[in-house]
Formats: C-alpha cells, structure tokens, sequence
C-alpha cells in the first residue's frame, strides 16, 4: 500500500533532532509522499527549504495559520506570494479562522484569511483551509470566492455534518487526520466518514499534533509522525467498511491529483 501525508509540519522544532529519520520511517510504513504545512512566513520558507531537499517525495505550502493572522501584513503577501512562484508550494495554506483559541481577534484573522484567498485567486494553486469553531464565517468568506479559486482542501476536518456537506456543496475536499482515532473527540467524526465521496477524501497526520490515541502498541513519544498515517488509514477504512487497500488507493490518487505530485518514487529512503 502507498499512503500520502497531506499535512505534516515538518519543519516543526520537534524534528529538529532526527527530521531524516521520521522520513525514513514514514516510507518504510508506506508512506511515500508528503505535503509538509506551511503556516507563518517563516515556516513556509522551511517547508520550501525542505521539500527542495527531497522533491520527488516532497511538496509544500505557502501561508498563515490564523492564529499568526496579524502577520499578514503587505510584506507577508509580497513574500508568500514570491514563494507561490515556485513550483514545488503546491498550495495557499494553511489559512483560514479559528475561534476557538482566539489567539488573534476575529477581524484579524477574517482580514487576513480574505487576503490570502485573493492570492490564490491571483496564483492559481490549490487552498490549503483551517477552520475551527468558525463555520459560518468561515464558510461564507469561502463562497464569496469559491468560484475563483482552483481545488479547496478544509484540512484536519472535525466539525458537524452540516459543515461537512456546505464544503462538499462548495466543491472543497476534506482532510481527515488522527482525531478520528480519539475514542472521546472523534466520535461525531467517525459517524459521518463515510459519508465523504472517495473522490473528496484525503488523509493527513498533522504531525506532530494529533497523535492517533488507539495505537497499539502505545508509543512512548507524545509526538505525532507521519509513519502512523497507514493507522488513521485502517481506521477510516473500516468506518467506511473498504479495505485499507483501496482506501489507499483511492486517497492517494486524490493527493496526486490536488497538489500535482508526481509519480511515486522509485528509489528507497534514505
């Protein structure tokens, strides 16, 4: 089996000491391609220094996470958008709103969510969302655009099946990560997987976050890492009662398809 990783923060500090080595674990549990997450300026830039390091395996995107909306200044658009001109940023992202921490006020984040949907109008690359606690808002800054944009990705999914269906009707995709293993938060989630068309349904770890809490045998590092991505795929399989075989498959080719990677590399790790 062959899995993709659409958003892994690679460029996290917690890497920062065997960042090799979680690569080579994610292709040895096959996972042969990664879109690492971009979510400052800065972190963009890493993501791109990364996936330049490994492009055959390697994609990235380009963007602020709401919470560091206040960033997004006019310098911050010059920058993402000089990023945007390289071919290996397959996406705008993670951007969006987020109200659940508030960690930026909410016409911060709606002022800089606008701003970066107007740069993927101007770019053309896929959009990279983030929402939380912020459906409507959120959805409807999302429609004003919607017919202007190219492929929309709403990553790490875990709202209602109302929200669900108004990003499906939107002709967005829908990230599933390891939130859906959580016994506790990922019920109302696992009851409406399968709900998802197989041609809108792309998985992601969101590592380091969002360590999948059924693993077996339990980890002794708190850290998520890509290699547990086949774990999220197991579980979304059988809730959408396939085999994680062509749950594979069929995600991968989505991935393919959205961010443009190419074929899967030939070559082993390392």
């Amino acid at each position: 089996m062959q899995w993709i990783d659409i958003g892994c923060n690679l460029g996290h500090e917690s890497f920062d000491s065997d960042r090799d080595e979680v690569v080579e674990r994610a292709v040895a549990a096959g996972v042969v391609q990664l879109v690492l997450t971009g979510a400052s300026v800065a972190g963009s830039e890493r993501a791109l220094a990364l996936a330049r390091r490994d492009p055959e395996r390697m994609r990235a995107t380009a963007g602020v996470h709401p919470h560091l909306a206040a960033e997004v200044d006019d310098d911050a658009i010059a920058r993402l958008g000089q990023l945007h001109g390289d071919d290996l940023i397959a996406a705008v992202g993670e951007c969006g709103l987020d109200y659940f921490r508030d960690i930026a006020p909410r016409p911060v984040q709606q002022r800089a969510f606008e701003r970066q949907l107007a740069l993927a109008e101007v770019c053309g690359k896929p959009v990279f969302l983030h929402q939380r606690d912020a459906h409507d808002d959120f959805r409807a800054m999302l429609a004003e655009f919607r017919d202007r944009l190219g492929p929309v990705v709403v990553h790490c999914f875990t709202d209602t099946r109302r929200a669900m269906f108004d990003y499906l009707d939107l002709d967005c995709h829908i990230g599933v990560t390891g939130w859906i293993c959580d016994e506790r938060r990922g019920r109302p989630l696992k009851e409406i997987v399968s709900e998802i068309p197989s041609d809108r349904l792309m998985l992601e770890t969101d590592a380091p976050y969002l360590k999948p809490r059924n693993l077996r045998p339990k980890a002794r590092t708190h850290r998520n890492e890509p290699c547990w991505l086949p774990w999220i795929g197991g579980t979304v399989a059988a809730l959408r009662g396939i085999s994680p075989e062509v749950l594979a498959e069929q995600t991968s080719a989505n991935a393919r398809k959205f961010f443009g990677l190419p074929a899967t590399p030939e070559r082993d790790a390392g």
